[in-house]
């Protein structure tokens, strides 16, 4: 293991979203801060009791976790990318560091990323009361494991895009789609009761489950589905990319 290599790497990643604050940590702040305000507020002063807590408690763990997933997501594609289309791969490759170090590198530097952005959510939540930790140890494993298969997942986009609005694609008509229909805003009990079964196919719904119970002790699925699923993702992508990296697809021409 290369430690100052990868140390290195790291500190690359991390560096260059902190460059770029104002869009990669700024912007989903406003964000948040939009969301809490209008939903969590505005609506929810409307709203009766969800689950028996109030709106806004119970929209927060959502909101978090889709910046969360916003955030590693974009971190991973768009700087692997980059170095794709500005020919920068190429030092990457020839660096003393091995693919798994590489995929490390990348990880962590948009765990990093996704850490910043909900630490500072959660800031900006304590002034509207509405921010609570009901399970620590759970809370960090949903916030970092749901990062890591973001990551992983935004190296496959890296790997696969050839233009800059393909790298959005998945973000447009996959993820957003997914997230909200994952019960960021809603129950899942405020569905039809034909529907719910689809929801409950939808892995989405467990991240912001689990992150929800462990911020405000509230689930609608069983939690070890949750956590099942989440090992499950990141082993299948981990592997994937691993294996991509290994081959040199598409960072070798």
């Amino acid at each position: 293991m290369n430690y100052i290599g990868l140390k290195t790497f790291t500190f690359r990643e991390i560096e260059r979203f902190l460059r770029t604050s104002v869009q990669t940590i700024l912007s989903p702040l406003i964000s948040a801060a939009l969301y809490i305000l209008i939903f969590g507020v505005v609506v929810g002063a409307r709203i009766d009791l969800i689950a028996g807590v109030k709106y806004i408690d119970f929209v927060l763990p959502g909101i978090v976790m889709l910046n969360l997933i916003n955030s590693s997501f974009s971190q991973t594609a768009f700087s692997l990318y980059f170095q794709r289309f500005a020919r920068h791969i190429e030092e990457v490759l020839t660096a003393p560091i091995s693919y798994l170090e590489m995929i490390v590198g990348y990880v962590v530097g948009a765990v990093a990323r996704s850490v910043v952005v909900g630490i500072g959510i959660y800031i900006l939540a304590v002034f509207f009361s509405a921010a609570t930790i009901s399970h620590f140890w759970l809370f960090l494993f949903y916030a970092i494991s749901v990062s890591v298969i973001f990551a992983l997942l935004g190296l496959l986009i890296g790997l696969w895009s050839d233009s800059f609005e393909q790298l959005s694609l998945l973000n447009t008509f996959l993820i957003t789609p997914l997230t909200f229909l994952g019960g960021v805003f809603n129950s899942i009990y405020m569905l039809p009761e034909g529907m719910q079964i689809y929801v409950r196919l939808n892995p989405f719904f467990y991240f912001v489950d689990g992150f929800r119970y462990s911020m405000i002790g509230v689930s609608e699925s069983n939690i070890w589905i949750g956590i099942a699923i989440i090992l499950g993702l990141i082993l299948f992508f981990g592997s994937i990319v691993w294996y991509l990296f290994k081959i040199g697809w598409r960072i070798r021409n």
